[in-house]
C-alpha cells in the first residue's frame, strides 16, 4: 500500500499540519493537508482518501461534526477516520467513537504511535475493500448462475412436456404388445420423467416466490385430506422399496387459507425425500396437528439422520450436506419448501441427528400478512 494510499490531514494548526505531513511522507504516503474542516470535506467529495486524520477542536466547524458528515454520505462513509486531539478525558473519546471516528491519538502525538495506527487501520480498510469487492463478484456470480439455470431449466420444461407426451401415447398404444420387461421399463420412463418434471416445476416456482412474482392463491383448504392426496402419490409403482406412509391428525378438522398446489408439492417434496433415505421397509410418520390457530405438518423418517451444522443450509440453494461416506446435493426442493411456506406466512425446520432419522416440520398461520 504505500506509496498508494492518500491521507488527508485537517488540523487549524499549520505546525500540526507540517509535522504530521512530514512523519507521513517519509514513509511513501501521499499527504493532502487541510486548515479546515470546510475545507477538508471539500477536498474529501472531489477525491476521497484512504484514511483521514481530523483534529477536534476547530472554529466554524469542529471535528466531530466533520466526522458525523462524513458518515452521512454514501460515498465517504467507509472513510476510516482517527481523531488527533488534547482532549484526553473518557467523555471525549466517546463523543468521537459516537461521531463515527474508529480511534483516537491523544496530542502531543508519538511519531511511532501515529504511523503504527495509521499503518494499521489503512490495511484494515484495504483488506475490507477487497471483502467487498469479492462479495460483489460472488454476488454477480450467483446472479448469473440463477439466470443460466432458469433459462436452462425453462427449456427443459419443453422438452419434458414433448417426452412424457410421446411416453403417454405409447403406453396407450403399445403397452398390450410389450412384454413385461418392456412395460416395466415403460413405466421406469414414465415415472423418471414425471419425476424430473416436478423438479423442473420446483425450479421455476422457488424462482418466482423467491422473486416475488407468484403469490399464494389461497381457498381455505382441509389440511388433513391436501396430506392423505400427497401420500397416495407414494403408491406402490413410486414405491418399489415398500415404505409405509402411517398419516395421523388432530381429530377436528385441520382447515386452513392456502394455496392447495404450493402446499400440496411442499408435502410432495417433504415426504419424496423421507422415502428416498428411509430404510426400505420402513415406516414414515407424517402427522397435521392444530398449532394454536395455525396448523403444524411433521414428516419423520428413520433415515441416515442429518448433523445439526447442516440444519441451516439444506434449505439454501444447491446446498450440500457432508458425511464420512458422501456428500450429497439438495438442489432447490427444500429451498421450494421454505419459500412456498414462508409466503403463507410459516416457518420450516428439521429436528436430527446423525444417524438417528430426520423430523421436517413446517408450521402455516392462519391470516399471514407476509403475501407477496
Amino acid at each position: 500500500m504505500t506509496g498508494k494510499t492518500s491521507i488527508l490531514i485537517v488540523d487549524d494548526v499549520p505546525e500540526n499540519l507540517r509535522l504530521l505531513s512530514a512523519m507521513l511522507e517519509q514513509t511513501g504516503h501521499r499527504v493532502r493537508p487541510a486548515i479546515s474542516a470546510r475545507l477538508a470535506l471539500m477536498a474529501a467529495r472531489r477525491e476521497p482518501p484512504s484514511l483521514i486524520l481530523l483534529d477536534i477542536r476547530m472554529p466554524e466547524m469542529d471535528g466531530l461534526e466533520m466526522c458525523r458528515q462524513l458518515k452521512a454520505d454514501e460515498a465517504l462513509r467507509e472513510i476510516p477516520v482517527i481523531f488527533i486531539s488534547a482532549l484526553n478525558d473518557t467523555e471525549d473519546k466517546i463523543k468521537a467513537f459516537e461521531a463515527g471516528g474508529l480511534d483516537y491519538i491523544t496530542k502531543p502525538f508519538q511519531e511511532r504511535e501515529v504511523l503504527a495506527r495509521v499503518g494499521t487501520h489503512l490495511k484494515l480498510h484495504h483488506h475490507q475493500n477487497e471483502l467487498a469487492d469479492v462479495n460483489r463478484q460472488l454476488r454477480e456470480l450467483e446472479s448469473l448462475r440463477d439466470s443460466l439455470t432458469h433459462m436452462v431449466v425453462h427449456d427443459m420444461n419443453g422438452l419434458l412436456t414433448v417426452i412424457l407426451g410421446h411416453l403417454g401415447v405409447l403406453r396407450m398404444i403399445d403397452a398390450g404388445s410389450l412384454t413385461e420387461e418392456g412395460r416395466r421399463s415403460l413405466a421406469d420412463a414414465m415415472d423418471g420423467a414425471e419425476r424430473l418434471a416436478r423438479m423442473v416445476s420446483d425450479i421455476l416456482m422457488a424462482s418466482k416466490l423467491e422473486a416475488g412474482k407468484l403469490a399464494p392463491r389461497r381457498v381455505p383448504e382441509d389440511l388433513t385430506a391436501l396430506a392423505r392426496r400427497a401420500a397416495a402419490d407414494f403408491g406402490p409403482a413410486n414405491n418399489p422399496r415398500r415404505i409405509k406412509i402411517n398419516l395421523t391428525s388432530s381429530p377436528e378438522c385441520v382447515s386452513l387459507p392456502l394455496d392447495s398446489e404450493l402446499i400440496g408439492r411442499v408435502l410432495q417434496n417433504l415426504l419424496g425425500n423421507a422415502m428416498k433415505y428411509a430404510p426400505a421397509g420402513s415406516t414414515i410418520a407424517l402427522a397435521v396437528t392444530r398449532d394454536g390457530a395455525g396448523a403444524r405438518v411433521e414428516v419423520a423418517d428413520t433415515g441416515p439422520g442429518i448433523a445439526p451444522e447442516f440444519h441451516q443450509k439444506i434449505f439454501e440453494k444447491f446446498g450440500q450436506v457432508e458425511s464420512r461416506k458422501s456428500r450429497r446435493g439438495t438442489g432447490l426442493g427444500l429451498t421450494f419448501c421454505k419459500l412456498a411456506v414462508e409466503a403463507h406466512g410459516g416457518s420450516i425446520g428439521v429436528k436430527s441427528e446423525a444417524g438417528q432419522g430426520s423430523t421436517f416440520w413446517f408450521t402455516l398461520a392462519p391470516n399471514p400478512a407476509r403475501d407477496k
